[in-house]
């Protein structure tokens, strides 16, 4: 019998009568778990590192000067106002005790009823640390201003010298994935090249300029049909893209990059696309608890196996079913459901009602690959082309969260359209980097 009402009273967190959920992780599932228990009798405590929710499928346009940040993130604070007994504390979790069912963080513990884990994922290098220290990652809103510094300061610093092969090395993009997040960001750095980078940049050859995408499989966004997968290539290489297959990255010094066949790159901007992990927590690593790509098992009730008071959602959860024998594909929408799902579940479980499974409903696959280019695979339904790239522009802006991103993301997309402009192309925060070793 669980008693409610002892409660450790730590990060200002008042006593209830009400049982105490914690969820770690303000994403997609958190979010959506937040909004259905809302004005239910629970004590709901949100803990994230950051104060704000970030549209994740749009950080690619952060990076290329698209966006501000600030249209893509939203406070979490906001989420919650109007709700009772909701809190949010900006803490990162350290540790989970389930033996004591508790919770470290940096600003102390918490104790909990029932704990939520919607940490997400964090870019996955394969243990290959060498290209994690060199290489860019774009997971976050600070490594999408970095990346988007970075690129700016090598066409600024290719003005200083003299030297060809060090401003080809300046100018030369290796994405590494051929998913849906390096096929976009390839459209778009295409797009500058050929739009802004002229007009910017009058002084500087800028067709020299070189943006390759490498895939370890053989085709582009896997998981979609092979008719998109072949029309996403044909797309980028319209826009000069270099589109590298069979082709595994095994090393990057910062400036030399390697691969198990005889292709090498000389580039100062490496990007690194090729795939994602469970963001786990100390506490709940163990083996027996971690499925393949640092994700926790849970079963049809996102219940971790082993711990019915711990649950988990999204790309950290992995639920294996006869269809998804790996678990559900690590985006936005199985996060999405599982939230708010789970939001109804656990009132069931606190009435002493039977839970319900979670039953995913793919709802489809989509791309862009820049200005009018895109493709869709939606329940059955595959197309491609302008009216896919409407499509997508459509289902992005619905699941944007709050009417001012919507229309601050709306107007930009419609003032970059009419004008072939990226007004965002600021370097707010210099990402500094030693040019040094490209003078050899």
């Amino acid at each position: 019998m669980i008693n409610f009402a002892v409660k450790l009273k730590t990060m200002n967190i008042p006593l209830s009568s009400y049982p105490r959920i914690v969820i770690i992780g303000g994403g997609f599932g958190g979010v959506s778990l937040a909004k259905k228990l809302s004005k239910k009798e629970v004590q709901v405590v949100l803990l994230d590192k950051n104060n704000y929710h970030t549209f994740q499928p749009l950080l690619y346009q952060v990076s290329t000067g698209g966006l501000e940040p600030d249209s893509i993130a939203y406070p979490l604070r906001k989420v919650l106002i109007g709700y009772d007994n909701f809190y949010f504390r900006l803490a990162e979790v350290t540790e989970v005790d389930p033996g004591h069912k508790k919770i470290k963080t940096d600003i102390g513990d918490l104790s909990y009823d029932y704990l939520v884990v919607a940490t997400g994922s964090e870019t996955n290098f394969f243990g290959n640390t060498e290209i994690e220290h060199h290489a860019m990652s774009m997971k976050s809103i600070p490594q999408s201003l970095n990346l988007r510094s970075l690129i700016l300061e090598n066409f600024e610093q290719a003005l200083l010298t003299d030297d060809y092969h060090e401003r080809d090395a300046l100018m030369n993009f290796v994405i590494v994935g051929g998913g849906p997040t390096g096929v976009e960001l390839a459209g778009a750095l295409a797009e500058i090249k050929k739009g802004i980078l002229p007009k910017d940049y009058p002084d500087l050859d800028t067709r020299r300029a070189q943006i390759n995408i490498v895939q370890g499989g053989d085709c582009l966004l896997p998981g979609f049909s092979s008719q998109a997968s072949k029309k996403a290539e044909d797309f980028l290489e319209e826009l000069g893209v270099q589109v590298w297959k069979g082709v595994r990255v095994t090393g990057y010094d910062g400036k030399t990059v390697t691969t198990k066949t005889d292709l090498v790159f000389q580039s100062a901007a490496v990007i690194w696309a090729a795939g994602v992990k469970g963001a786990s927590i100390k506490g709940l690593d163990a083996a027996d608890v971690l499925a393949g790509g640092n994700r926790l098992k849970v079963n049809e009730f996102n219940q971790v196996i082993g711990y019915p008071e711990i649950f988990a959602i999204g790309d950290i959860a992995c639920m294996a079913t006869e269809d998804n024998p790996r678990g559900h594909p690590m985006v936005a929408q199985p996060a999405i459901q599982q939230g708010r799902l789970l939001g109804e579940n656990m009132v069931k479980l606190l009435e002493h009602k039977p839970m319900k499974p979670f039953v995913y409903n793919d709802k489809g696959s989509m791309a862009t690959i820049g200005r009018n280019k895109a493709v869709c695979d939606i329940k059955g339904y595959r197309f491609q082309g302008i009216f896919a790239w409407f499509v997508w522009m459509f289902v992005h802006l619905f699941f944007l969260i709050g009417f001012r991103n919507r229309m601050v993301v709306f107007i930009n997309w419609v003032y970059n359209y009419i004008r072939f402009d990226r007004e965002a192309r600021l370097i707010i925060r210099p990402y500094k980097r030693d040019y040094s070793q490209f003078k050899d």
